[in-house]
């Protein structure tokens, strides 16, 4: 096939060859992205990594490894039902260096250059950390990622890093990246439809800043909008994630448009809160409905003049092709059950249904809770741990816990910790065992577990009790007497008051193998 030709000279008419749209800047704006939302999440591995799985981590990952060995019968089929290379070497060591080159790696990839091997030896390392981070890994935009870093692979040449090489990216990956944002974003509209009243009748805005998992600078701000403003919110959120993504596949100014509403409510949603990486990997996908030509209208002139230029001389591989397809029809293969679940009344969320998460289910926020319960750790020097005790707070990065302190800006980052116990604080504290490791590690002063805290309220020395308390957290509107950004209730005590020698709690930690 001849490949098109453009004038590098100038940027009229780039974007199409023979009335069909191209994907030069496409390409180059997916992998671009998608390399900054890799860097984070190593970056996250690499502070956080050893706190959570190390040796001396909450959850082991050696531990987990050894359990999975035995429930499978061997280390080779616990690689094919998780496949990781922590199989093969899985000390601190092994942990941070994989989190280190997957962080160098991904700034390559976001300087403009990126080939097949780079990106596939990215997936599969991030993929490593994420079949064996246990809970602190269980997000739905962790398997998203893997999905997502699967397509990039074969959107690139073998070879060629250069930002713009000689092969053009094929177009049946461009199809497959907007089947996976219509799954996204399909996904999340229906669970929401399904799960809760509150999204139905138009409500469910009006308690969803305040109870998110991590609220940021704005999230007050957002849940004090006028309830009309909050309903249109609920139906925007409707056009985006229920009729738009049919248009993901439509002609082009419908598709350009869907494109655009999906883009702006992960905008919204990243504005309103901390969700993680999750919304910006989201946008990822449905950069793919933009062709070269609504590129050519936004980018500098530099960046379409060099695409114009790869494009006057390109070669098509036909062996890039003939993969392309090939993981079309594995992608078409594995669809079927998540595309089956989409149908399902008993629609689950977040679910993968192949070791290497190559084709997910997705959703979020199915229902929306009323009140804000947040569990905050504290501990006391003095030697009764009673009503007449002085308790100083843990405080989290991310989640609050004093009331005149605003939440700060922290997504793209994620704080695993806090996530965890944004989840713990809706159940018991026996549902969440590694809470009383964590306990433990504060006791002693536990460097690893400390560093998941912003600060140390002992400054170096370790507490005679810890305990946990449970309390209901309300936004407080702006400009109140008290100055306040929060108010809150005590519920009661999450974890009764623990000291290093209580022999319940020892003979519990020896029952999960985590001390001797």
């Amino acid at each position: 096939m001849a490949a098109p030709v453009y004038s590098a000279s100038t940027d009229k008419g780039f974007g199409s060859s023979g009335g069909q749209p191209t994907y030069w800047l496409t390409r180059f704006m997916i992998l671009r992205l998608l390399g900054v939302v890799y860097a984070v999440a190593f970056l996250v591995a690499v502070n956080q990594i050893i706190p959570l799985i190390g040796a001396d981590g909450l959850l082991p990952a050696g531990t987990y490894l050894q359990q999975v060995n035995e429930a499978l019968g061997s280390a080779g089929a616990g690689f094919m039902r998780l496949p990781s290379v922590f199989w093969f070497w899985h000390s601190d060591a092994a942990l941070l260096t994989v989190s280190w080159i997957g962080l160098l790696l991904a700034l390559v990839m976001i300087a403009g250059y990126a080939n097949a091997p780079m990106i596939a030896l990215i997936w599969f390392l991030y993929m490593s950390i994420v079949h064996v981070g246990q809970e602190w890994y269980s997000y739905g935009w962790e398997i998203q990622l893997s999905e997502t870093g699967f397509l990039a692979i074969f959107l690139c040449p073998l070879w060629d890093m250069r930002p713009f090489p000689r092969r053009p990216p094929p177009f049946v990956i461009i199809v497959l990246f907007r089947w996976l944002i219509c799954r996204i974003m399909l996904g999340s509209g229906l669970i929401k439809y399904r799960g809760d009243v509150a999204w139905r009748n138009g409500t469910a805005l009006y308690n969803y800043f305040e109870t998110q998992p991590i609220p940021g600078p704005l999230t007050r701000w957002f849940h004090f909008l006028p309830h009309g403003a909050l309903k249109a919110g609920v139906w925007f959120n409707w056009l985006a994630e229920l009729m738009a993504p049919w248009f993901s596949f439509g002609p082009r100014l419908a598709r350009h448009i869907a494109g655009v509403v999906m883009v702006l409510l992960q905008l919204a949603i990243i504005m309103s809160g901390n969700l993680s990486f999750l919304n910006w990997l989201t946008i990822v996908p449905a950069l793919a409905c933009f062709d070269d030509g609504f590129w050519a209208k936004i980018l500098p002139g530099k960046l379409v003049r060099a695409a114009a230029t790869a494009a006057e001389q390109a070669e098509e591989s036909k062996g890039m092709v003939a993969t392309a397809w090939v993981v079309t029809a594995l992608v078409g293969l594995l669809s079927v059950q998540p595309a089956l679940n989409l149908l399902s009344s008993d629609q689950v969320m977040n679910n993968s249904y192949d070791p290497f998460d190559l084709v997910n289910t997705y959703g979020a926020f199915g229902s929306v809770g009323s009140e804000r319960l947040n569990v905050v750790f504290e501990g006391t020097m003095d030697p009764r741990p009673d009503s007449t005790a002085y308790w100083k707070p843990y405080l989290y990065k991310g989640l609050p816990v004093l009331p005149d302190r605003m939440p700060p800006q922290i997504a793209p980052y994620q704080l695993h910790l806090d996530w965890q116990m944004w989840f713990a604080a809706m159940s018991p504290a026996d549902q969440y065992p590694w809470t009383y490791f964590l306990v433990w590690k504060l006791l002693y002063h536990n460097a690893h577990a400390l560093s998941l805290f912003a600060a140390d309220p002992f400054n170096g020395k370790s507490p005679r009790y810890i305990r946990a308390v449970l309390y209901q957290y309300s936004f407080a509107k702006a400009g109140n007497a008290q100055g306040v950004y929060w108010t809150r209730k005590r519920l009661g005590e999450w974890i009764p008051a623990l000291a290093a020698d209580d022999p319940a709690l020892i003979a519990f930690l020896k029952s999960r193998g985590w001390i001797k």
